[in-house]
């Protein structure tokens, strides 16, 4: 006797696709929660070692490369994907919320106040139980500065078995840091005088079970954030994220790759080693010789002094343009070595802006409008230039010149830009021929060097033939190039040529 077997979809009288439909509106809400989207931030301290620096204001606002501690927790967390936040304050918590409240807006921030911060940051981590609804969250002490790639790689560990995953450095960083033992990936040992082979850089995904092992902590005397992931650790309840496997990452926008990094700001010479890394971080990878050799540290020495003003990134911009236009009065005024001069400046002022933005973490929409207007008041020099030679000589040929000139220089600007556009890559980082050429290709600060010795040879004419030859150059280097790395990109990929049926 034939027997069938009736489905579930049958037997609901479902079609199959709705029923899946069904399951999956059912189950998003769950899927929603397994989101990180809240973080804490332990923010009580007072931060004695950094001495007159936490004088007037405790540890959570003093500044560095001129934006608060606590400030860049946020910022960074937020670029991982976090959009609430339960800060934990204590020294000076008025202040602290006070500065908050008034500066940072756009996601939602819950204040709570650990009145034993003295006692330490175990302290402040079970005083934010309450204000903890979901399962997952991430945990932060805000005196230590990371890469929010870290972030971003840390939220992916979910789901997980442990109640702490300590996202972890291999090695030892120096002996004040909070060191792990670690065995298979399982937290063995964590802290100061432990011997192990792991650093802890002060973030953590945790469950709301970190919370039990906090009480367990100060119910026996313990004071320390890690006295309670030493607990978890005891009962095989702790792992760590090793930040290793995230590896260098090739960051398009500043041409060049960005080792993912962190800092633990406990000292005035931690403060200025952290300060430089993070102006090293978000520098560009030089592309000429001048900028490589001689701009790049002169910049990232101004970016350090205007980040501790109140000047805006969009507000320098302003500024050198203002001045690079005053360069284009000079050429049409025949005034070629003051020109000259001023040229060479703007080309490290104008590396000043978009750094300032990465460093402060202000970097805006609008701001990325500052290349298109670059372009324009350097093309303003060759035509101003120009323009000056054809009035006091009454000869064309300069304006025929510079019309060369302002037509090849935007076409391989173009071809530039939009090969980074298809590829995520700069077309200087895309070959060793293309980072031995880049040093030499025709850009604006090598331009400036046509300009001045032709001028101090006494025929400014001269530059407007070396800068076309230049330019052509680089073109012709550009297409051929971009289309051998296109071509290959092509050949990788799945083409289908029919030749007729």
């Amino acid at each position: 006797m034939k027997t069938s077997k009736i489905s579930l979809f049958q037997k609901t009288y479902l079609p199959k696709s709705s029923f899946i439909y069904l399951v999956f509106i059912f189950t998003l809400p769950l899927l929603w929660r397994l989101r990180i989207l809240m973080a804490v931030i332990l923010a009580a301290g007072k931060g004695k070692r950094l001495g007159s620096l936490t004088r007037d204001r405790p540890k959570a606002l003093v500044e560095v490369a001129g934006l608060p501690l606590l400030y860049r927790a946020i910022k960074i967390l937020w670029m991982g994907g976090i959009d609430h936040f339960v800060i934990v304050t204590g020294c000076k918590g008025d202040t602290v919320e006070e500065a908050v409240k008034r500066d940072v807006k756009g996601v939602s921030i819950s204040f709570v106040r650990n009145e034993e911060w003295q006692k330490g940051n175990l302290y402040s981590l079970a005083a934010a139980e309450n204000y903890i609804d979901d399962e997952f969250f991430l945990l932060s002490v805000c005196d230590h500065i990371f890469d929010h790639r870290i972030v971003k790689a840390l939220v992916e560990v979910i789901p997980v078995k442990y109640s702490v995953v300590v996202a972890a450095e291999p090695g030892v960083a120096n002996e004040e840091a909070t060191k792990i033992r670690v065995e298979n990936k399982k937290v063995i040992e964590i802290g100061k005088r432990v011997s192990g082979n792991y650093t802890d850089i002060g973030l953590f995904l945790c469950r709301r079970k970190i919370f039990k092992y906090a009480n367990i902590a100060i119910e026996r005397g313990m004071s320390n954030l890690s006295d309670a992931i030493q607990i978890a650790a005891e009962r095989g309840d702790a792992t760590i994220f090793d930040i290793s496997r995230i590896g260098d990452i090739y960051v398009s926008k500043l041409r060049k790759e960005v080792k993912p990094y962190w800092i633990d700001i406990d000292t005035p010479e931690d403060l200025r080693q952290g300060e430089k890394i993070i102006v090293e971080s978000s520098s560009k990878g030089a592309s000429d010789l001048l900028a490589h050799y001689v701009h790049t540290p002169i910049e990232n020495w101004l970016v350090l002094k205007v980040a501790k003003t109140k000047l805006t990134p969009n507000q320098v911009t302003l500024i050198v343009n203002l001045f690079a236009y005053s360069a284009t009065l000079l050429f049409l005024l025949s005034q070629y070595l003051a020109a000259s001069i001023i040229t060479f400046i703007v080309g490290i002022l104008d590396g000043i802006d978009g750094k300032l933005a990465r460093v402060k973490m202000m970097t805006t929409k609008i701001g990325g409008l500052e290349h298109p207007f670059d372009y324009l008041f350097e093309l303003s020099w060759i035509i101003a230039l120009s323009l000056s030679l054809y009035l006091t000589s009454g000869d064309g040929l300069p304006l025929v010149l510079a019309l060369l000139i302002t037509w090849i220089v935007p076409f391989y600007r173009f071809v530039y830009d939009h090969f980074r556009r298809l590829t995520g890559k700069s077309l200087d980082d895309s070959g060793d021929f293309e980072r031995i050429f880049r040093r030499v290709a025709g850009r604006r600060n090598l331009y400036n060097i046509h300009i001045l010795i032709s001028v101090l040879l006494g025929h400014p004419e001269l530059c407007l033939y070396t800068i076309l030859i230049h330019a052509l150059l680089t073109a012709v280097i550009y297409v051929w190039r971009a289309i051998i790395h296109l071509k290959r990109l092509d050949r990788e990929s799945l083409l289908i040529s029919p030749k007729g049926l």
